[in-house]
């Protein structure tokens, strides 16, 4: 926010009306805010690193396109009430495209599209891959936005140098990310089917192999098989195993379409994989732990307890609806009774809420250990409530959202 706050301050103009100097101002941050959210659209593991993960990118990217598109809306209706206080017309001369020449044109252009890709954002249930096109009509209009302001300022460097960074990011995304040009090969060894319409996939590599930790994820597209046929786009799969030789197992929950598809995997099926993502269980435990998985959400917590034995006290509650949907159930088990450092409170929910009042209740000394949580978002808001009621202080208390509109 630094650059965007020295940006403002250079260039708030002087010896202007009221409302033309807010009218630039406006734009100015507003464009500079375009340009850090293409920014954080790029899906490099380096830069998300760099930025305290992939998810607290995206939740910037949300944020400061919401922003900049407040800010760009704002920069016409100061200029109309600029020209209010003159007389009326002026305001409306100054609002209607058909009086004014290009420049302006491209201006409102971009405001159009950028309207249009933020409704496209909030469609939860338009299909991913639509969803990911309509989304480049953001890009299209902060590219707009940036010509708008370089054909009105006669050819401003800064501004070429803008548009030159904002194609350079949205070109790195859609041929490294969307077409995975940088992505690294690997092959499907195995697929073992899971209780709860779950896949585990295991992965070796064809050439380098990622470097991954327990709690990071990876984005994959699968290719085609002799009897299967992949999605065509890259989707994010939490990774629930690590092998010694470099392969990666993850677990795959029939969630939507693609995820769906993928339950017919099979073997030799080649697979592009990005990353590693994620902070997840990143820090070295120097606490006792206290996990909370539900559903899907155990196979971070799975290539944790196959990696090592605990080298602190830990308790997992594992939350599912059945015996038929949980997945890893008998494995856990195992991995308790051979490690005297972990404890497994496993419970069927069924299809209401776990008794988090109770289960928290059996976890010894709970505001002394670290908390981390993975599940559906529901679950999570669900616990959150118990933990502050028992003590359980907020920097304790570790989830990630992964979502990716």
């Amino acid at each position: 926010m630094a650059p965007c706050v020295a940006v403002v301050w250079w260039a708030f103009p002087e010896n202007l009306p009221l409302w033309r100097s807010i009218a630039i101002v406006a734009a100015w941050a507003g464009s500079g805010l375009l340009v850090a959210n293409i920014v954080l659209m790029v899906r490099e593991p380096h830069v998300a690193r760099l930025l305290g993960g992939l998810e607290s990118m995206y939740r910037w990217h949300h944020r400061s396109g919401m922003l900049a598109y407040l800010l760009l809306l704002c920069h016409p209706l100061a200029l109309a009430l600029d020209g209010w206080i003159e007389a009326p017309r002026f305001a409306w001369l100054s609002l209607a495209p058909w009086t004014q020449s290009w420049p302006q044109w491209l201006g409102w252009g971009a405001l159009l599209l950028l309207m249009f890709g933020l409704a496209t954002t909030f469609a939860a249930r338009l299909p991913y891959r639509r969803w990911r096109f309509f989304h480049f009509a953001l890009g299209l209009g902060v590219l707009l936005g940036l010509a708008h302001v370089y054909a009105l300022l006669g050819g401003a460097n800064i501004i070429l140098l803008l548009i030159v960074a904002t194609a350079l990011a949205m070109g790195w995304r859609l041929i490294a990310g969307d077409l995975g040009v940088a992505a690294h090969p690997y092959r499907v060894a195995q697929v073992a089917h899971q209780p709860g319409e779950m896949i585990e996939v295991l992965l070796v590599p064809h050439a380098s192999a990622l470097a991954v930790s327990p709690g990071q994820f990876v984005l994959v597209a699968f290719g085609d098989g002799p009897h299967y046929r992949g999605c065509g786009e890259y989707h994010p799969f939490t990774v629930s195993g690590i092998e010694a030789d470099g392969g990666l197992r993850l677990g795959i929950k029939a969630l939507g379409p693609c995820s769906q598809r993928i339950q017919n995997l099979e073997p030799d099926v080649l697979a592009h994989l990005q990353g590693p993502f994620g902070i997840f269980l990143n820090d070295a435990p120097s606490r006792p732990q206290l996990w909370v998985a539900g559903g899907i959400g155990i196979t971070p917590f799975m290539a944790a307890l196959r990696a090592q034995h605990r080298i602190q006290p830990t308790t997992l509650i594992y939350l599912f609806r059945g015996a038929d949907d949980a997945a890893f159930l008998d494995e856990l088990y195992a991995l308790a009774n051979t490690d005297p450092q972990f404890e497994l409170l496993a419970d069927a929910t069924g299809k209401g809420l776990p008794d988090f009042t109770g289960l928290l209740a059996r976890v010894s000394q709970i505001t002394n250990r670290d908390v981390n949580i993975c599940g559906p978002m529901p679950m999570v808001d669900a616990l959150m409530p118990h933990l502050r009621q028992l003590g359980v202080a907020s920097d304790a208390i570790h989830f990630e959202r992964f979502d990716f509109r």
